[in-house]
């Protein structure tokens, strides 16, 4: 369900833009930090409780979706985009931010840099569902 290939994306430092319901419905969009855990879940970390955490915890239904550097064979960027349920743990913030930091700012960064910084909150979110425009397309529909 979860392709090579868009893990591949997932894992390529593209920003993730994170899709959560607000109470009355409309839709909260934010930029992530993303990658994926033991269990193939994406998982994103927070330092503070935030708007999406709220959201999240009240409606578990998110999309989340990357653009990638390639073009394909019309000229156009790739992108995938997953649809999936989030569940937030609490703790490994700062761990998690730190390994994607390497991803994300470079090998020798130290982020979050703060001395003690708070242990913040983990989502993980399942992959219910993959769209956009790339190889993850055809993966899904054949397998």
């Amino acid at each position: 369900m979860f392709p090579q290939s868009a893990k591949q994306v997932v894992r390529s430092g593209a920003y993730a833009h994170l899709a959560t319901l607000n109470e009355s419905g409309s839709i909260h969009v934010s930029l992530a930090w993303a990658g994926i855990d033991v269990d193939d879940n994406i998982v994103i970390a927070t330092l503070h409780d935030q708007k999406k955490l709220r959201n999240m915890r009240r409606d578990p239904r998110v999309t989340v979706s990357f653009e990638t550097t390639k073009l394909n064979s019309w000229g156009l960027r790739e992108y995938l985009i997953i649809k999936g349920r989030a569940t937030i743990t609490e703790g490994g913030a700062p761990e998690l931010l730190q390994e994607l930091a390497h991803i994300y700012l470079g090998p020798d960064v130290k982020f979050p840099a703060m001395p003690d910084p708070p242990p913040g909150f983990i989502t993980h979110i399942s992959v219910n569902h993959l769209g956009g425009m790339g190889p993850w397309t055809d993966e899904v529909r054949n397998s």
